[in-house]
């Protein structure tokens, strides 16, 4: 308890009044769109493949793979709803479309690696619903992106420089790597909860586009 809490419940209790604690729940969120599972295997077997190199990474479980429009981080549920209308309002003006999981790649640079990824061709639709989604985010004050919107599949993070040219060299051979193509016909408002597995992901809302 704060001291600040102590001290208004002393005071209450002094002067006759009822202190009732109100609770916010804070939540952990994300907008995200879905990756099918037959590419998450693909993405898997590179996975595995680096893995068997000696290095300290943090690899990605495959089942989490998703790419993230909009990370929100800590979310007061109360909003949730009210961002459930404003992203519902946003994704009900697009049609589906399509994006290719292509490549390989290091943020920020082959030489300082700190991210490892497999990237995402796509798709100026793509990159105009990623603004939209962080326009409207914004108005619940929620800071706007102030880098171009790279879209990205992390699968590792870098801990340490160990054995990292291992690394990057064996993603040479995964540069050109066409790891097929998505539908995209929905967001989804994600949940994320630390456990003691790792994260473990919820969807919150599944937001649909517009039917042809």
């Amino acid at each position: 308890m704060t001291l600040w809490l102590l001290f208004m419940q002393i005071w209450c209790y002094r002067h006759g009044y009822l202190f009732i604690k109100i609770s916010i729940m804070n939540l952990r969120c994300f907008i995200a769109i879905e990756i099918p599972g037959q590419i998450k295997r693909e993405i898997g077997e590179l996975i595995d493949i680096l893995k068997k190199h000696d290095v300290d990474v943090k690899w990605i479980t495959t089942e989490n793979l998703h790419l993230t429009l909009k990370f929100l981080g800590t979310t007061a549920e109360e909003l949730i709803p009210k961002m459930r209308e404003s992203l519902s309002g946003i994704v009900s003006s697009y049609e589906p479309f399509y994006i290719k999981i292509y490549g390989t790649g290091l943020f920020p640079n082959r030489k300082y690696p700190r991210v490892i990824w497999v990237g995402v061709e796509g798709s100026e639709i793509l990159a105009k619903l990623g603004g939209d989604i962080d326009d409207a985010m914004s108005l619940f004050g929620y800071q706007k992106e102030d880098k171009e919107f790279r879209p990205h599949l992390t699968i590792g993070r870098v801990r340490s420089p160990k054995g990292m040219l291992s690394i990057v060299n064996e993603l040479e051979n995964f540069k050109n790597k066409d790891f097929g193509a998505i539908s995209v016909d929905r967001v989804k408002l994600m949940k994320s909860e630390l456990k003691s597995k790792g994260a473990e992901y919820t969807c919150l809302q599944d937001l649909p586009f517009r039917r042809e």
